[in-house]
């Protein structure tokens, strides 16, 4: 299944790491705003242009020693269509440099409204005779807590077009604990929601084991992510909270099993904002974030050693 593909990518890089593409405008380089807004104006136009080119710069960077990129959907609406049809845009570019596409959508409905969002970024809209591709992304995001109606739709299509999802299952993010850590009968919310994610994914595994419903663990959580990582043999990680959310690379080798497969550690502010960080005028963004991303790569293999 598609978690092969990722695994194998991670293989040939030695480096188990994602970038989110997650740009504000006062996040670009200023060179890039200036040339967009020549062109089009302060408009919603201009901006998505200036999206477009710092995304594609990133790419160029970083593609032949990151394996995947994960853009934030919520920084592409903000700006309507034209920033929609930057993420489709971005989503193709980074396919077309051999980057594996997690599109952060974390979409959490049911019925055929889970199944349009399914056909939508994963498989494909029938339009006529055809099957038109949209948005086309190897893997999604998805909020499962409304229960498995809100995770199948998505599981079937990935059957179908050999893709696959990330569930929210432990959040990085201080609040988690509000839902995700109450005591559910013998376990703790989270953990259901893992045993859930695999049960779903059950007969899906590919060559590494790894079934196509994978989870999304917050490195701030160390412990919890130990025992998910025992929890759930074959349940893929997503790890977010690395970098500037205090996740650190001893944090993150817990998500690891022993081959030091079974996981990808996120890093969006850290490396798509370095340039901010040189003392220079932002046309240096490229280079300062290739160096981030190596010093990333770098500290992880401290801790995980990817066979």
């Amino acid at each position: 299944m598609s978690f092969d593909v990722l695994q194998d990518k991670i293989r040939a890089m030695k480096n188990p790491t994602v970038f989110g593409l997650d740009p504000r405008l006062e996040q670009i380089p200023p060179h890039i705003l200036a040339q967009a807004f020549e062109s089009h104006g302060e408009t919603l136009s201009g901006a998505a242009q200036a999206l477009l080119e710092f995304n594609k710069g990133l790419i160029d960077a970083l593609c032949d020693i990151v394996p995947a990129v994960k853009p934030q959907a919520a920084y592409y609406e903000r700006l309507g269509w034209r920033g929609m049809e930057v993420l489709e845009r971005t989503i193709t570019y980074a396919k077309g440099k051999g980057m594996f596409t997690i599109a952060d959508i974390k979409r959490g409905d049911i019925g055929t409204t889970a199944q349009a969002y399914s056909d939508g970024w994963l498989g494909g809209v029938q339009v006529g005779k055809q099957i038109c591709k949209t948005f086309d992304a190897d893997c999604v995001t998805l909020n499962g807590y409304m229960g498995s109606d809100s995770i199948n739709p998505f599981l079937d299509t990935c059957r179908a077009e050999d893709k696959c999802v990330f569930v929210l299952v432990k959040t990085s993010n201080p609040s988690s604990g509000d839902l995700q850590d109450l005591v559910a009968g013998d376990r703790v919310v989270y953990t259901v929601m893992g045993d859930l994610t695999q049960r779903l994914g059950k007969g899906t595994e590919g060559k590494y084991g790894f079934t196509c419903a994978g989870a999304v663990v917050g490195a701030t959580y160390p412990s919890d992510l130990r025992q998910l990582r025992r929890r759930l043999e074959q349940t893929f990680f997503l790890v977010p909270g690395y970098g500037a959310q205090g996740g650190t690379a001893e944090d993150v080798q817990y998500a690891f099993n022993k081959y030091g497969h079974g996981a990808i550690i996120n890093a969006s502010r850290s490396i798509m904002c370095a340039w901010q960080k040189t003392g220079g005028d932002g046309t240096d963004y490229r280079q300062a974030a290739r160096d981030a991303a190596i010093a990333m790569r770098e500290e992880i293999k401290q801790f995980v050693t990817v066979v």
